[in-house]
This record gives C-alpha cells, sequence and structure tokens, in this order.
C-alpha cells in the first residue's frame, strides 16, 4: 500500500489525511502539537463564507493599510520593522493586485464547491461541531462602502454565489438583536457556520478509526527527498526517529515555507495574525441578547459565529508581525467592546482571548498541488479562508495524489531508525 506523510493536523491536514486514506492510502498525520486543531485551526471566527472570498489585492486595501499604520487597534496593521521575508512577500502582494479579478471569482467557486465535502465529510461520521445554517449577514454603514460591496457582489455573482442585497429594515427582519444603523447589506442564505476545532477533532478521531495514524507532539526537523520518496525526521520527548514514506502532502501552515524550502520549492507564505474572542453567554439575558444569524461588519472587519446556545464567537483584524503568537490586549479590546456597541444586552465579563497564524499567500489563493519533485505535494496557505476551503482542497491534492502516485510510483518498504513511535489512541 502506498504510504503518505501528512505534515499537520491542522483543517487542511486533517480533511487531506480523511480524503487520502478513503482513497485506500496509508497514511501518517504528524504535528508538533498533543492534539489535533491546535493552532490555526483552534478559535477563528466560524465562518464558511464563499461570501467573504473578496481577495485583499485590492488598492483600496492599500491605502487604508497605510491610513491605520500608527493605529493600534486598526483592522490591519503593518508593523514597521522590516525583514526580507515581509518586504518580498508585500511587494508581491501588491504585484497581484493585477489579478485581483481573476482570483476573487478563482476563490467564491472553490468555496461554493467545497460545502458539499466539508458537510458530507462531517454527516457521514457523525462529527458534531455546532453548524448553524443560517447565512451570513454583511451589514455597512455608508454609502461608499456598500457601493464597494456592490462591486464585490458582481465578481461573487460570476463566481456562481447567491448573495442578495438587503435594506436596513431587512437588516433588522433577518437578525433583530444587531444594533446600530447601516446604509445596506447583502445577505448569502447559503452561506454557514460551526466550529472548527470541533469538526477537525472530531474528523481526525474518524480518520484514526479508519485507520490514519496520528502521530502527535511530533517535532518535524527535516523533510529529505530521496529519489524514491520522502524521509520524515523529527523527534517525539527528545527521541530522534526518521521514517521514509512513499510521497507527503505539507499541510504545515506558516511553517510550510520551510518544509517547502527543504524539497526545494519556493511557497511564500506569510503568517498573518488574526484575533478571535469567546464570549461565554453565562446568562439568560445574553444568549437572548446574542446573535444567531453570522454577521461580518464591513467598517470594523470583524465577523461572528453563534457557537451552540452558549457561545458566541467574534473574530477579526490582520496583524503583519511575523511568528508572533503574543495576545495584546489592545487588539482584543476591539473585539469586546463592538460586541458592548452592537449587542448592549451580552455581558462581557467571561471573554477567552485567543490569537492564530493564517498562513497567507501573496496572492490570496492557496498552494495545491504538486511540487517540483516526485512524490511532493502541497495543501497550504489558505489564510483567512482554510476553514471556507478546506473541504474542496483536500478533495483536489487527494485526486492529483491518487493519479499521479498510482501511476509512477511502486509502494516503498516503511523503514524506521530511532526509537518507534506508536500509535495514538
Amino acid at each position: 500500500m502506498t504510504s503518505i506523510a501528512v505534515i499537520g493536523a491542522g483543517i487542511t491536514g486533517v480533511t487531506t489525511a480523511y480524503k487520502l486514506r478513503s482513497l485506500g492510502f496509508d497514511v501518517t498525520v504528524f504535528d508538533r502539537q498533543a492534539h489535533a486543531a491546535m493552532e490555526t485551526s483552534f478559535a477563528n471566527g466560524g465562518q464558511l463564507s464563499a461570501s467573504n472570498a473578496e481577495v485583499w489585492n485590492h488598492p483600496s486595501t492599500f491605502l487604508k493599510g497605510l491610513k491605520w499604520m500608527l493605529r493600534k487597534d486598526a483592522p490591519l496593521l503593518v508593523h514597521p520593522a522590516p525583514s526580507w521575508h515581509k518586504l518580498t512577500w508585500m511587494a508581491e502582494f501588491v504585484a497581484a493586485a493585477r489579478n485581483y479579478r481573476e482570483n476573487t471569482v478563482k476563490t467564491v467557486r472553490l468555496a461554493i464547491a467545497a460545502r458539499e465535502h466539508l458537510v458530507g465529510m462531517a454527516e457521514a461520521e457523525g462529527v458534531d461541531f455546532d453548524l448553524e445554517t443560517r447565512g451570513i449577514l454583511h451589514v455597512y454603514e455608508t454609502p461608499a462602502e456598500f457601493e464597494h460591496g456592490l462591486k464585490v457582489n458582481a465578481l461573487l455573482a460570476e463566481g456562481g454565489l447567491d448573495r442578495r442585497a438587503v435594506s436596513p429594515e431587512e437588516i433588522r427582519t433577518i437578525e433583530p438583536a444587531l444594533a446600530g444603523r447601516f446604509h445596506g447589506g447583502f445577505f448569502t442564505q447559503s452561506d454557514f457556520t460551526g466550529d472548527i476545532h470541533k469538526y477537525t477533532v472530531g474528523l481526525a478521531r474518524a480518520a484514526e478509526g479508519r485507520g490514519v495514524r496520528f502521530v502527535y507532539d511530533a517535532s518535524v526537523e527535516r523533510l529529505n527527498h530521496t529519489g524514491s520518496g520522502v524521509d520524515v525526521s523529527f523527534a517525539v520527548d527528545g527521541v530522534e526517529a526518521r521514517e521514509s514514506f512513499d510521497a507527503t502532502v505539507v499541510c504545515a501552515g506558516t511553517q510550510s515555507r520551510r518544509f517547502a524550502a527543504q524539497l526545494g520549492d519556493r511557497v511564500n507564505i506569510y503568517p498573518v495574525k488574526g484575533y478571535s474572542v469567546t464570549v461565554q453567554l453565562t446568562d439568560e439575558e445574553s444568549r437572548a441578547a446574542a446573535p444567531w444569524v453570522s454577521l461580518l461588519d464591513d467598517k470594523a472587519k470583524i465577523v461572528t459565529s453563534r457557537l451552540g446556545a452558549d457561545r458566541l464567537r467574534v473574530a477579526g483584524t490582520a496583524e503583519f508581525a511575523g511568528e508572533n503568537r503574543d495576545i495584546r490586549m489592545a487588539r482584543i479590546e476591539p473585539l469586546t467592546a463592538w460586541v458592548r456597541h452592537r449587542f448592549p444586552g451580552v455581558a462581557t465579563h467571561s471573554v477567552v482571548p485567543w490569537a492564530g497564524l493564517r498562513p497567507m499567500m501573496p496572492n490570496m489563493l492557496p498552494r495545491v498541488g504538486a511540487g517540483s519533485k516526485a512524490g511532493v505535494f502541497y495543501n497550504t496557505g489558505h489564510g483567512h479562508l482554510g476553514w471556507t476551503l478546506s473541504g474542496m482542497t483536500a478533495e483536489l491534492v487527494a485526486a492529483e495524489i491518487a493519479g499521479s502516485m498510482r501511476k509512477s510510483v511502486k509502494p516503498a518498504a516503511q523503514r524506521l531508525t530511532g526509537a518507534a513511535i506508536p500509535h495514538h489512541a
């Protein structure tokens, strides 16, 4: 049986492993954490949102970024400290503006196609992830913001998405709990929300039941292409080991750039930090005052998702600060203040803050498919849309691997040096 190593047990790694196992491959997943979904897939905004598929490579984004540089609470914050990686990434990000329209349409098509795969895997395995199918409501305070939304809507429609314009009165009808005055909005009935951590953990458990092997607490130091496959060198509890596989799929988030370089590829991912708060709805008044329909406030660049009766996830901001996972209260406070402003009946005395690093490519499209060497594949660089796109990118990369490996690669005997690493129950 052809053996494949998947590097990373976040949403892209777990969905990829599940799809590969369904095609009959012998799959081993490596992750440096003790469990699946403990990094970027832990506490995101919760939206599965084709309606948020617009790429950021637009001149208006560049202008806003410059304007916001001196604001600590800005939705987009670029730390001025230079690095060669940041400068080259930014240059490519700006250059990708010429493909803004094409890449937005590609992304929305991918997002729409991903829905059935993500939901289908959950239904097949009985994974409960606080799914809410009430749609996503985008709201705009000013005519200028709404006019830009109309232009984006044309691109989303070209990609096949039905997102309809709604009046201020309709906004109040769709989500009565939302306070404030709005010029207008857009509503996407087909979008939905859920808890990415619960989903990924549940699907990992199901994949393990199907025979996928998970090696947790594994610090992968090096991937080495051998000509006939890929060696994975790693350490668990300080014990070094190496295993050989016929192929590998890099799904390692912000670490994918490092692994790609080891395999002879350039995958120019930059870590873009995002923040969220999970508001614990501990009293009946807060539960009644919190929204059930998922929201995107265009001016604040904040999204919400209701995760069951007792939790409200609120997420936003993009921070270019390198491999920095610090939770800065100057970035958390605008999220809780926004909750108090938009939902005054919701108490924010019990709030869990979180920050994660989104792996983002300069053109805002994920890197999915084969590398330059035989047996090397990637499913990474999804940026802020990993949850939204993962069901389809996993399907695509698994199909490509099946087509490639079954034509050209003979199964290689797996060898293990160092201490044996057991299956995790």
